[in-house]
């Protein structure tokens, strides 16, 4: 084949894709962002986008939450997760072989509180309230709020997360937000480990049983295969930041990648729905 042929190819995402479907994300957002350019991140687009991908549930927080008003915010995911809530109405999906103008059936949500850094004590009575509600996760934003991994502020929400049982979904760099989680027997998912950052993380999870990592930004040829080799497939939990980053990426990494049957079915939703049930 000569380049020019091969340039004219269309590259096909889901043919290498396949089969593969994910039945919990563990990283979604409802919400935008009010500095920056993006989506809008209704409900509705977001679980377009997330049954457009495949995607069958998400594990959800809010940005209002993160950014403006925690309980508001809060209490939106939780009213979302109901059973009668219906995150696609009015949404056309895109999954491949779909009739065009059909409304697809919404994905499932897991609801995932916030608490704000930069309140201390407001955020431990967060958490009593979330846990009271049956949450089963929080997620922190240190990047956005400003807070850093040795705040007492972080510890402390670390501690109390701990002690209801409640897994924490973190942002920030795994090579500082490790520290405030270390020898609290905590479960943690690091949702921005980079694959510059890998080893990092390998070396606190070899000594950290409850430390997980999401597979968005492990996109290097062996990422994957060397989490599963070196402390188990069961701490890959696939997220991809919807709507605010592309679910195909980790979808193509983690379904052309050479784990296991058993391994994928995993990071594609079998551990996240072990750690939030």
């Amino acid at each position: 084949m000569t380049i020019k042929e091969g340039a004219g190819m269309a590259f096909d995402a889901w043919g290498l894709i396949g089969g593969l479907e994910v039945t919990l994300d563990v990283d979604v957002l409802v919400g935008a962002y009010p500095d920056r350019d993006g989506p809008d991140g209704t409900p509705g687009s977001v679980g377009a986008l997330l049954t457009a991908h495949r995607i069958r549930a998400g594990a959800v927080a809010s940005l209002r939450a993160a950014l403006f008003d925690v309980r508001t915010g809060n209490d939106e995911v939780l009213t979302l997760a109901r059973p009668s809530g219906d995150a696609t109405e009015g949404a056309t999906g895109g999954v491949p072989g779909r009739v065009p103008g059909e409304v697809p059936a919404g994905p499932g949500w897991a609801p995932v509180g916030v608490v704000d850094l930069r309140d201390p004590l407001g955020g431990g009575r967060e958490l009593d309230r979330l846990a009271e509600a049956g949450v089963r996760a929080v997620r922190l934003f240190p990047d956005e709020q400003g807070v850093e991994a040795g705040f007492p502020s972080v510890r402390q929400v670390a501690r109390r997360a701990a002690a209801l049982g409640l897994a924490v979904l973190t942002g920030g760099d795994v090579r500082r937000f490790w520290q405030p989680f270390a020898g609290l027997g905590a479960t943690v998912v690091f949702l921005d480990t980079h694959f510059y950052h890998l080893g990092d993380f390998l070396v606190a999870a070899a000594e950290e049983p409850g430390f997980h990592t999401s597979t968005r930004l492990l996109n290097s040829p062996d990422a994957l295969e060397t989490v599963a080799a070196e402390v188990g497939a069961e701490r890959l939990l696939y997220g991809s930041r919807a709507p605010h980053y592309e679910p195909l990426v980790p979808l193509l990494r983690l379904a052309t990648g050479g784990l296991k049957p058993d391994e994928v079915a995993a990071v594609a939703g079998g551990n996240a729905r072990r750690l939030l049930s």
